[in-house]
């Protein structure tokens, strides 16, 4: 008797899931579809308002509204506007050539090199991207003020010039700042370029004569060059956008760069808000980020010219340092020292003086801790970090959702145009954090008026922070969706469950550590975030680094400092939190 082979569960499990109509019959896949439209009409709306509302003249509620170019022509017929725009260009090249100065080669040691500890200068890198760039920037202008700057101070009194030597408020002293804090996501970004790369190329250099610096110059840095475009692209495009590092050091110098010369169109101090000319500048910005992601893209499609990796020829060989792992450790110590240690040590010492003065006797007779017990105002305090606690829980979970939702809808269902979806959810990565924020105070003012109390909530600041950060959770959450076959849902459908329950029982599970990582990442940015929601805030939704911001603006050095190191103490259970999953996920090698 002759035995069949039993039929395995791939054998029936159908190749495909159902088609457009079973999935829209089921009420999971109809949620999640709708929440995906609602998300992606809400970024697509908050560009046309920022876009229509170029072309109104008139405020809110004013019958006599008008449409014209007045706004565009005022833009740029504005000799400051072109100031502002030659900062704010300037601003961003010294940010990104200092990010990659100590971003790329700490990245070569990390992937390169045998540099020893490389765990910790990957844990320390990834924990220095959540350091809130305005507290680096606080540091830096206790050091290089040209009035109370230590080392000013010291220079005049050691030289006797008449004049600080050195000016922290410059675009120069800005970028410098700026390009410290960026330095980590030139390291991240790279990091995973140099450890893909076939170090048979350069070992075929030197074995032609070529030196290690040529070789380096010649080979390694061509091979990398897609890499450091990208790097190089994001980081420019977020130096455009900054404004945590611009407002702290240059506001009260009147050195504007783009993001703050648009808050000071919202906010003047001796006019009436001119919100056309603000919808103005984003249109005019939206322009400019599209037409560099077109290039970037046009770029990615030479990259296959880059392609090294092959199969069995590829072998990672790590360069032995040698005697100069002294010295590579040294620039990294270096590197930690100018944008963590050194800021964060004079913050200390602001905080604990009635007035920021000269390391000496006296000064050190006069320490206390009278900012942080007398000085700082609690009761506003308490406020932001009710609010900052509870963005902290309704942002991660809200965008994790929706991220989940647009990636099931994108790579698992048949639903035709799918694809435009993940195109939209990636808008906001290119597109400045702080259009959003202009945009969603325009279409609060101008659209939903007083019959959506939007305008000063704190679901105004949701809507932001969701629509910014979705373009990273979406990234997180295909890469943990294409990870998992799609034989398992087949066998779990054939079986009779349906589409929730293949979600809640199979794709949930296997995809916790990369949403909980996840959370944790948008929860930890959510807390230190300053420069998307300054648009939005009100006495009413006002975050930590908000009040920070107020303190500082209000000349008060001292309590900013305190209430900057108190809430920078506070980020350590939830850093040590994350640093804790992404060593279980080995995302600290």
């Amino acid at each position: 008797m002759v035995s069949l082979p039993k039929a395995t569960v791939a054998d029936v499990t159908p190749r495909r899931l159902p088609r457009r109509g079973a999935e829209e019959a089921d009420l999971s896949v109809f949620g999640m579809l709708m929440s995906v439209q609602l998300v992606s009409s809400l970024i697509v709306l908050l560009l046309v308002c920022a876009l229509w509302l170029s072309f109104v003249e008139g405020r809110p509620g004013d019958p006599n509204v008008s449409h014209s170019l007045a706004n565009y022509v005022e833009v740029f017929s504005s000799p400051f506007t072109w100031t502002v725009l030659g900062n704010t260009i300037g601003f961003s090249l010294i940010t990104l050539v200092v990010a990659l100065a100590f971003g790329l080669p700490a990245a070569w040691l990390a992937e390169r090199t045998d540099f020893p500890g490389k765990t910790l200068l990957f844990t320390l890198m990834t924990i220095g991207m959540l350091i809130p760039g305005f507290a680096i920037a606080m540091g830096w202008l206790f050091l290089l003020h040209p009035r109370i700057g230590l080392i000013n101070i010291w220079l005049k009194q050691a030289f006797g010039f008449a004049d600080a030597p050195l000016n922290i408020a410059t675009i120069t002293g800005m970028g410098w700042v700026q390009g410290l804090s960026l330095a980590p996501v030139a390291f991240i970004m790279t990091a995973a370029v140099f450890r893909a790369m076939d170090p048979s190329f350069e070992e075929a250099a030197q074995m032609s004569g070529a030196g290690r610096l040529r070789t380096l110059r010649r080979i390694t840095a061509s091979l990398a060059w897609p890499g450091i475009l990208a790097a190089s692209l994001y980081i420019a495009t977020m130096g455009f956008a900054a404004f945590d590092v611009p407002a702290i050091i240059g506001w009260g110098n009147r050195v504007y760069t783009f993001s703050t010369y648009l808050l000071l169109q919202l906010r003047p101090d001796d006019t009436a808000p001119r919100f056309g000319m603000a919808a103005a500048l984003s249109s005019v910005v939206i322009g400019l980020a599209i037409a560099m992601s077109f290039w970037y893209a046009q770029m990615q499609k030479r990259a296959r010219q880059y392609q090294v990796v092959t199969g069995k020829a590829y072998r990672p060989n790590l360069l032995r340092l040698g005697k100069w792992r002294w010295t590579a450790w040294g620039f990294v110590a270096l590197y930690l020292f100018l944008s963590k240690v050194l800021p964060i040590l004079l913050m200390i010492w602001a905080s604990l003086l009635p007035f920021f003065q000269m390391p000496s006797a006296r000064a050190l007779a006069s320490l206390s801790v009278d900012h942080y017990t007398n000085d700082l105002p609690w009761d506003l305090i308490f406020d932001g970090m009710k609010n900052t606690a509870l963005l902290m829980l309704i942002v991660p979970t809200v965008t994790m959702a929706a991220s989940f939702c647009f990636s099931w809808i994108v790579l698992r269902s048949q639903i035709k145009g799918r694809h435009w979806f993940d195109f939209i959810a990636f808008l906001p990565h290119a597109v400045p954090g702080i259009i959003f924020g202009v945009s969603t105070l325009l279409f609060a003012l101008y659209i939903a008026g007083p019959r959506i109390p939007l305008f000063g909530s704190i679901f105004s600041l949701v809507i932001v922070l969701l629509i910014a950060r979705i373009s990273y959770g979406t990234r997180m959450t295909n890469s943990g969706l294409i990870q998992i076959h799609r034989e398992l849902e087949e066998s779990a459908i054939v079986s009779g469950a349906s589409t929730s329950a293949v979600i809640r029982r199979i794709l949930v599970p296997l995809m916790a550590p990369t949403l909980l990582y996840a959370w944790l990442w948008v929860a930890l940015l959510t807390f230190r975030e300053l420069t998307l929601v300054i648009v939005l805030t009100t006495r009413d939704n006002m975050t930590l680094p908000v009040v920070v911001w107020s303190l500082w603006l209000s000349g008060g050095l001292g309590t900013s400092s305190a209430l900057t190191l108190i809430l920078l103490v506070l980020m350590i259970p939830v850093i040590g939190l994350y640093w804790w999953v992404a060593r279980k996920r080995g995302l600290t090698v």
